[in-house]
């Protein structure tokens, strides 16, 4: 009798442990006081922010010569990107104190004003061609290169829809809608023609397809259509034959298709492991094509050496590292692959230019993220840095 009347009584007790609240549990922890949200991978911003102005000395020392002769400004190339870094840090600094989680609203908002941009580059008044590619649009003195801001789009809806689908990834029906959009922009980019950002895209929208939890079975059926397509690619443009042919032996053709290649090999083994030192390249003296942009890191390789490229490599290394380390410490899906996606475009960047510098890959245009010469590339990625810094601070 008494033991029924003590179980009775427990089970009434009103002094009964309740749900313990987040303040409670972080007290109990000995952490009472402190706010959910923290300060932020301050690391990483400091990081990107000097790797942009060290992209602006090497862009002096790369483009002073050619921008002299050709507009009597040795400073044209250095002023223009000056101007990239300040509109850069702006968006990077605001996008830090924008929650994150409201862009999931702007996803179509998103795609849409990317793939308008991209369709705008064919508009005869609109768009622009340099050197047989169509790739930027013009509006009075301000040029826009579509294809950067769609790599970031395309990473936003992704993040979103397998956030919000998540029970669908298991299937190929489920990820169409991923699909279509990445074939999409990867569409409109190879016929400006641009083969470098689109195989950016297909890397990230593979990319993103695998981190959405999606099982082996539905990656391969997707994965076999684009290791066949990109050979197809290849053969339906002769260009791209030619620059296949100058990459596997580019001494066949020293003055046409192999030459840019030769000139980056020459530059990189001039440097050897400490470089020739800062100013005093010998390629740039219009030796080596588009020195201040797409291949600047042949450059920074002939004047820093092995050492110097390192270090600069280490730097890389460590963004992707931190991007990465915001993305697996976020609790919700969605700001996990945001931050995967945003993190994955810059280092999918950064490995395909330090192999088309190299010799390892055909050469393609494409520039080097934060160094190149080119303001839509820096301003949207100094963004996204930001972006991924909210996402650390609210994780």
């Amino acid at each position: 009798m008494k033991f029924h009347k003590r179980v009775k009584a427990s089970a009434t007790n009103k002094s009964a442990p309740a749900a313990v609240k987040p303040e409670k549990l972080f007290a109990s922890a000995g952490l009472a006081g402190k706010k959910l949200t923290k300060a932020g991978d301050i690391p990483l911003l400091i990081c990107v922010f000097v790797m942009a102005c060290f992209g602006c000395l090497m862009i002096y020392s790369a483009s002073s010569y050619t921008a002299e002769v050709l507009y009597n400004d040795s400073l044209y190339f250095v002023k223009k990107q000056l101007l990239g870094v300040g509109l850069g840090t702006a968006a990077m600094v605001g996008m830090c104190f924008l929650p994150y989680r409201k862009l999931m609203k702007f996803r179509y908002a998103a795609i849409i004003i990317a793939a308008i941009l991209l369709c705008l580059v064919f508009v005869p008044v609109i768009g622009i061609t340099n050197y047989g590619a169509t790739r930027w649009i013009g509006f009075g003195g301000i040029t826009l290169q579509p294809s950067e801001i769609a790599k970031y789009a395309f990473a936003l809806f992704a993040a979103a829809y397998f956030a919000k689908n998540h029970e669908k990834v298991k299937t190929v029906k489920g990820i169409l809608p991923v699909l279509g959009v990445g074939l999409g922009f990867c569409g409109l980019i190879i016929i400006e023609p641009n083969m470098s950002i689109t195989m950016c895209v297909g890397l990230l929208m593979l990319s993103l397809i695998f981190l959405s939890g999606t099982n082996l079975k539905t990656f391969l059926i997707i994965l076999i259509p684009f290791a066949v397509a990109i050979p197809v690619l290849i053969i339906l443009e002769p260009y791209r034959l030619q620059r296949l042919s100058a990459f596997i032996d580019p001494w066949a053709s020293p003055k046409d298709e192999g030459y840019q290649l030769i000139q980056s090999l020459y530059a990189l083994g001039n440097g050897g492991m400490f470089g020739t030192g800062l100013f005093n390249s010998t390629q740039k003296y219009r030796f080596l094509p588009f020195a201040e942009s797409d291949f600047i890191l042949a450059i920074m390789g002939e004047e820093l050496g092995f050492f110097g490229l390192a270090i600069f490599f280490l730097c890389c290394g460590f963004i992707v590292y931190r991007g990465f380390k915001i993305a697996r410490r976020c609790r919700n899906r969605f700001g996990y692959l945001l931050a995967m996606g945003f993190t994955l475009v810059y280092g999918i960047q950064v490995v395909i230019n330090a192999l088309v510098v190299s010799g390892a890959i055909p050469p393609t245009g494409l520039p080097l993220p934060l160094i190149s010469s080119g303001n839509t590339s820096l301003i949207i990625t100094m963004a996204s840095v930001g972006v991924l810094f909210n996402i650390s601070r609210n994780n």
